[in-house]
């Protein structure tokens, strides 16, 4: 009868220990990062290529032009602003460059997430605070990470069809 006891007791710490290990300490909760944290803050010019959408379709070439050192985009530089809470406020393009689209206003994100399919997030464009009023779309085609670099797309459009695209691809001013 003790050896019965003594497998019950030992069964009983055993049990104990056992649970007592699977005791998680997660830590206190963080709010996801979002793409905003990623997007915001000043970005300069690397390089801008033109894309002739309807070349590239037809195999024919050339199809794009490196327009990096044309019109003065070497100073081209685009701010994209956000709260203290991160929400998307202004943005404004800087340096004296032909306007590909309206240069200053508001923004907003179209996911505040990056999709798990492949389709691109959209920058959204705004000429008022309330997002009533859109004046463009820019595609975030490349997702700024560590390296400080993030690609955005404008697609130039005709009755539903792509006939050009400016593919800006940029770095962080502000590291």
């Amino acid at each position: 009868m003790n050896f019965q006891r003594m497998r019950l007791f030992l069964f009983g710490v055993v049990i104990c220990w056992l649970t007592a290990c699977d005791n998680q300490d997660d830590g206190s909760y963080v709010a996801p990062i979002t793409l905003y944290e990623k997007v915001h803050g000043e970005w300069s010019l690397m390089k801008l290529t033109m894309i002739d959408e309807f070349a590239r379709a037809n195999g024919i070439t050339p199809d794009e032009q490196n327009l990096s050192t044309l019109f003065n985009y070497p100073d081209f530089r685009i701010s994209f602003n956000v709260d203290e809470a991160m929400n998307p406020t202004r943005y404004q393009v800087m340096g004296d460059v032909p306007p590909l689209f309206e240069p200053e206003g508001f923004w907003m994100l179209s996911s505040d997430f990056q999709p798990t399919n492949s389709a691109a997030v959209r920058i959204l464009l705004y000429q008022n605070a309330d997002h009533s009023v859109q004046t463009g779309e820019l595609r975030l085609t490349s997702v700024p990470g560590s390296n400080g670099e993030m690609e955005i797309q404008l697609v130039r459009i005709t009755e539903g069809v792509p006939f050009v695209s400016y593919v800006f691809n940029l770095n962080a001013s502000n590291p």
